[in-house]
């Protein structure tokens, strides 16, 4: 834990969506804790449409914050964490958003607002796993911290409707899922620390460090966000209308692993390269789209408080 100085009280900063709809004083309730746990008052950094939380933290860290918590949906939490992942300076969660997948899958209760704000004040603190993936069209590198996909999953991410995701949530996305399953594969070649694992024709790439996705579906069972390894899934359906029901029999129960619809890999890098551009996704967050990508795993860069 980190002190301003020997005397001064510590301080967190609050990375805060202000686009979030949320029923609770988040403000209060940040102040109530400070208070509580003998904590200076906090700073405040709200993110905007142009820089969704990347400037803020790096403000927050300029202003000797001890602790930086984002507080607002997956989006949020990850640009935050690309600003402290290598750093010393702990993150915490106060999950706002409608998927709160790291949280999730860290095992949080997304409604205890209190257990998360006591928790990133004066809680346990670990170290987890991130992802950099780096797109060569356009040149650029971004993190993700519990799922990256093309194809078929970006294309939900893409196409949900954002006012009916305000109404029921994460059944949004079974919507946009439904409405898209007609589709072509894409080819694709991958490349798992360095070797070529796959090159086929695919409707999705996922690649994981954290096991769970919306709804609580389970796409990877036996990934760890501290192992130091990616989870991937190259889901190709078999021809025909009920193609898919391959991909899920593949994917669930006692037939995971055994269909080839599905075909699971681990890895420390994960080279995706596609014939034509496909939709893409990190954590959700529909990020355009590409033909390559190359996802390295950068063990324990993260802590979070919690």
């Amino acid at each position: 834990m980190t002190a301003n100085s020997s005397t001064a009280p510590q301080r967190a900063a609050i990375i805060i969506n202000p686009a979030k709809p949320v029923d609770i004083d988040v403000r209060g309730l940040v102040a109530k804790h400070c208070v509580e746990n003998g904590w200076g008052e906090p700073l405040w950094f709200e993110t905007t449409k142009e820089d969704p939380g990347v400037g803020q933290a790096k403000d927050a860290l300029a202003q000797g914050a001890d602790i930086v918590i984002a507080a607002g949906g997956d989006g949020t939490v990850r640009c935050v964490a690309e600003v402290l992942s290598g750093g010393e300076t702990p993150m915490g969660l106060l999950p706002l958003g409608t998927g709160n997948l790291l949280a999730r899958n860290l095992g949080m209760d997304v409604t205890d607002y209190d257990g998360a704000m006591a928790g990133a004040l004066i809680g346990t603190e670990r170290k987890i796993d991130v992802v950099r993936a780096r797109r060569s069209d356009p040149d650029q590198e971004q993190l993700f911290l519990v799922m990256a996909g093309v194809g078929y999953d970006a294309t939900i991410m893409a196409d949900t409707d954002e006012k009916l995701k305000q109404k029921v949530g994460w059944l949004a996305y079974v919507d946009a899922g439904i409405r898209n399953l007609p589709g072509k594969p894409v080819k694709a070649t991958i490349v798992i620390d360095g070797k070529v694992a796959a090159r086929r024709g695919v409707r999705s790439v996922m690649v994981g460090n954290c096991g769970k996705v919306q709804g609580g579906l389970e796409i990877f069972p036996d990934a760890k966000m501290d192992d130091g390894l990616l989870d991937v899934a190259v889901l190709a359906p078999h021809h025909g209308k009920l193609g898919w029901l391959s991909v899920v029999a593949g994917m669930i129960g006692k037939g995971r692993g055994k269909d080839t619809a599905v075909e699971y890999f681990q890895g420390r890098t994960v080279e995706i390269t596609l014939e034509h551009k496909d939709d893409y996704q990190l954590d959700g967050d529909h990020e355009g789209q590409g033909k390559h990508v190359l996802m390295t795993m950068d063990p324990g860069a993260l802590t979070l408080r919690m």
